[in-house]
């Protein structure tokens, strides 16, 4: 799938280059007229703004850039960032069913797979692990493997989520089944098991937080950040998570202090990032090849994720030069990433989290964050040098007497 996006933005800059006589890369003063010019727009609401020259980490333009402001899912950037310093990019999650050693028991060994997911049609379509699967093989297991009706049962598990284990509690309820869920280490629950049922295991992690990263999806961050919270060091929670996205920061020499973290998603309104700080994390990032996973997971104007309807008729000539992660709750609508322009790449962070609370709103935001951005992206193409003419060979005098006869 990154093999034909890339295709489609190399074939679609080619496009542009035979469109158009020329693409007019802007330099950081320009580029700081052009924020100035349109940023103070009304319905921005007073957003915070900061621009990076990523060639040398220069602030090209800011504004109210150290103003603690609500990050919505440009949050999931600290996510990746924490993912990608504390867990195998190359990690894959199992999950297996089984019939207990005990009577009317049954035994899931789990591995806290993120890529588990409630919505059986969902799961069958992206090849993920069916909670709804399992359940449903649960109660054929437990009928086949014991006569008269069962009202209730024991099921050990190892390394499950919260809400998956409250989704499993759900399930038999319904089916008027009382289920009694005991939490067992992974030793014990291989000691408990009996016959196998089915399993499951995941993608790579990396392809798990491209997904993640690219749709902007909530449960899959949620659970990435706790994963590498524990990898870090600290607790299975978001106080663990919060303290290792301050960790991660301070490891990249960002001064984190001021931040407030709820959550790894970003749909909190109690957290609290700088578009300063963001900034900064996006430079560091970009020029430190441990974060391709994540860069290479951000939406990409016009073509991918989140960012797959936007560009394509607010800013046609900046398709394929911005990559970005959204941010977007009913007061606020961000967005965080990187512009190329020519032989140029900007880092920018816009947070506008104070505009009104409709869509109507949120779309002319999200249509004039475009075009501004659109003002800025410009292709890259390399100047192509002029071949040298051929030297003339040196003409040879021939005497008479040098002719054979």
């Amino acid at each position: 799938m990154k093999r034909n996006v890339g295709l489609f933005c190399s074939a679609l800059l080619l496009l542009t280059f035979l469109n158009h006589d020329s693409a007019n890369a802007l330099e950081p003063n320009s580029v700081a007229s052009v924020f100035s010019r349109y940023i103070e727009n009304k319905y921005l609401a007073n957003p915070s703004v900061v621009v990076i020259d990523q060639q040398d980490g220069a602030v090209v333009y800011e504004k109210g850039a150290n103003s603690l402001r609500k990050p919505a899912s440009i949050q999931k950037l600290f996510t990746g960032a924490a993912a990608v310093m504390h867990l195998p990019m190359d990690q894959v999650f199992s999950t297996s069913l089984w019939v207990g050693t005990e009577p009317k028991s049954l035994v899931i060994q789990g591995s806290y797979d993120p890529w588990m997911s409630t919505d059986s049609k969902l799961a069958i379509k992206m090849g993920r692990t069916s909670l709804p699967r399992f359940e449903f093989n649960s109660l054929k297991a437990l009928k086949d493997a014991n006569s008269g009706s069962i009202k209730s049962f024991n099921l050990y598990y190892s390394s499950l989520f919260t809400s998956d284990i409250e989704h499993i509690k759900k399930f038999f309820r319904m089916k008027g089944i009382t289920v009694k869920m005991k939490r067992v280490s992974m030793e014990t629950a291989l000691n408990f098991s009996d016959t196998r049922i089915l399993g499951s295991q995941s993608p790579e992690l990396e392809e798990i937080l491209d997904y993640a990263l690219t749709w902007s999806d909530n449960t899959l961050s949620e659970r990435i950040a706790r994963l590498a919270s524990v990898a870090a060091g600290n607790t299975f929670d978001q106080a663990g998570v919060a303290d290792t996205f301050s960790s991660v920061l301070q490891e990249l020499g960002i001064d984190s202090s001021r931040l407030i973290f709820k959550d790894a998603s970003g749909l909190s309104k109690e957290n609290r990032v700088t578009a300063n700080i963001v900034g900064q994390l996006l430079v560091k990032i970009k020029s430190d090849d441990r974060f391709a996973p994540l860069i290479n997971a951000l939406p990409v104007s016009g073509i991918s994720g989140t960012l797959r309807n936007r560009f394509t008729e607010t800013a046609p000539d900046a398709v394929g030069l911005v990559k970005a992660k959204t941010g977007t709750l009913s007061d606020t609508t961000n967005l965080a990433g990187y512009v190329e322009s020519g032989d140029r790449e900007y880092a920018f962070v816009i947070i506008s989290d104070r505009h009104v609370k409709t869509y109507s709103v949120a779309s002319r935001i999200r249509d004039l964050v475009d075009r501004i951005l659109g003002k800025i992206a410009a292709p890259f193409f390399p100047s192509v040098q002029p071949e040298p003419e051929p030297t003339p060979e040196p003409e040879i005098e021939i005497t008479s007497s040098e002719i054979p006869l």
